[in-house]
This record gives C-alpha cells, sequence and structure tokens, in this order.
C-alpha cells in the first residue's frame, strides 16, 4: 500500500497529448481561394509564422511528427523538425479535404456559382463541395492515422500533426465524438496557430483551439 505522504505528492499523470497545427500562410489564402488538396507553397509570411510558431512548439517537447504530404504543410512540418531533430512522417490521409470544382475559386465565386451547394454545407448537411468528399470521408482518412501515430506515444507523450484547417476540424470532431452536422462550431485556425487534445479518462479532451501561444493551466474549470 502506498504511504499516505507520496500519494499526496506524487505528480498526476498528464495523458497523451496531441497538437493540431495548421500551416503558415499561403497566396491564396489571402487571396480567399478555397485550396483543397492543390499544392500551394508558403508566402514569405507563411514562412515566417511557421519558424514562429516552431519555436513554441519545440518548448513542448513533441515526441512525433506527422504532416500532410502538400508542401505547404510539409514546409511547416519542416521547421519543427529542425528545432526538434525528430524526423516528418508524411502522409497523404492528411491532406485538406478534395473538393472539385470549387479549388481555386474565391469565397465570393463559390457563393455566386455554388450558392445553394455551399447554404446546405453550412447548414451542416453532407454536401460533396465541388462534387468532392464529404467532410464525413475527410474525417475516415485522417483521424486514424492521428490515432496510430498516438498510441505509440509514451503515456505522456505529445504528437505533434501538421495539417490542414477543414482537415483538422473533421479530425477533432471525429475524436470528440461530435456529430457531423456540428463540426462547424468548432470555427477554424488561424495559419499556423493550432489546437491542443489531451487524453482523459473518457477519451479525447479539446484542451486549447486556435492557440498561438504556449497553453496555460486550466484551474477551476468547473467553476
Amino acid at each position: 500500500m502506498t504511504p499516505p505522504e507520496q500519494t499526496a505528492t506524487r505528480q498526476p499523470r498528464r495523458g497523451r497529448r496531441v497538437i493540431l497545427w495548421r500551416h503558415g500562410q499561403t497566396a491564396w489564402n489571402v487571396e480567399r481561394r478555397f485550396q483543397g488538396t492543390t499544392d500551394v507553397e508558403l508566402t514569405e509570411t507563411g514562412a515566417a509564422q511557421a519558424r514562429r510558431a516552431a519555436r513554441l512548439l519545440a518548448s513542448l517537447r513533441p515526441d512525433a511528427i506527422v504532416a500532410s504530404d502538400l508542401a505547404r504543410a510539409a514546409r511547416t512540418a519542416a521547421e519543427l523538425a529542425t528545432l526538434t531533430g525528430l524526423e516528418v512522417t508524411h502522409d497523404e490521409s492528411l491532406r485538406e479535404t478534395y473538393a472539385g470544382a470549387w479549388q481555386g475559386l474565391t469565397h465570393e465565386e463559390i457563393i455566386a456559382r455554388h450558392g445553394a451547394e455551399y447554404a446546405a454545407w453550412k447548414r451542416g448537411e453532407p454536401v460533396r463541395r465541388g462534387g468532392g468528399e464529404l467532410e464525413t470521408e475527410v474525417a475516415d482518412r485522417a483521424a486514424p492515422v492521428v490515432v496510430r501515430h498516438a498510441e505509440k506515444l509514451p503515456e505522456d507523450g505529445t504528437l505533434v500533426v501538421v495539417s490542414h484547417g477543414g482537415t483538422i476540424r473533421t479530425t477533432i470532431g471525429r475524436l470528440l465524438g461530435l456529430e457531423a452536422h456540428s463540426w462547424e462550431s468548432l470555427g477554424g485556425l488561424s495559419n499556423c496557430c493550432w489546437s491542443v487534445l489531451g487524453e482523459g479518462a473518457r477519451g479525447w479532451r479539446l484542451l486549447e483551439h486556435n492557440a498561438g501561444t504556449l497553453p496555460e493551466p486550466v484551474l477551476g474549470d468547473d467553476d
């Protein structure tokens, strides 16, 4: 039996942690063009964002990095790899949603040409935007990759997943067990910001969302 004094001083198990990090800025982000699976490079601003964010994330001592193989995510991940000495595992299953005819169009052009389809998507209906993937199909391919790599972590380890805004949102929704029609309520991620999932007694918990600074301890979250 553990002595009471040892029980009182024992540090609680932190559990595994997954950081889902969106890539840096691209020219199509600035122009509000739907990128999807189109392979668009980072701008100079995007590369600078990646370097800044990498310095912060490196201080969390990640154990592994997995990234989309699209250039904007791969370049972002490379900045963290340089600082940590970790190798990046690239996986095409972490790519952004394929959106067919929507890809390359601006936000305004999508509304003008595919208004009914856009409105249905915003209502949370299952829509193949531009004839592409359903959000649930994106989660079907991306979430298992995250889980598989998270399962390889030590019990208090940290995984960094470098991906895309839509893919990250659907993956979070799936891992939290939310209904697909409510995934949009999670909101978007700014370029090079991240969300953090922590392992809890009842599964994954959302600890941080659209963060750009290091996480602070949560004190009194029930009051």
